[in-house]
């Protein structure tokens, strides 16, 4: 059975930064396409990061050069490094492993 477990969400401020983890289970990242997502409230979930079995990432244009998405083989955990956060950034963020395992989600919010 895979198991997505997100962590790392809460309230920061504007400039600030947050990490969030994806730990997996049932599943092994390092050989499969990991990706991060979000959904701000009335809008469609977008793609935020992703990183491929080899290794490359590619990102959304609005975070391109503040987020950066890795991915700990040994833990069989990925990452999703946010510096720099924005208002417009606050959504619930998932990880999605596969194309069609997802995690339950973790809330970023960025308020002064």
């Amino acid at each position: 059975q895979v198991q997505l477990v997100e962590s790392g969400g809460g309230l920061v401020q504007p400039g600030g930064s947050l990490r969030l983890s994806c730990a997996a289970s049932g599943i092994t990242l390092s050989i499969n396409r990991m990706a991060w997502y979000r959904q701000a409230p009335g809008e469609q979930r977008e793609l935020v990061a992703a990183i491929t079995i080899g290794g490359s990432t590619n990102y959304a244009d609005s975070v391109k050069g503040r987020f950066t998405i890795s991915r700990d083989n040994a833990k069989n955990t990925a990452y999703l490094q946010m510096n720099n956060l924005k208002p417009e950034d606050t959504a619930v963020y998932y990880c999605n492993v596969a194309w069609h395992y997802w995690g339950q989600g973790t809330q970023v919010t960025v308020s002064a």
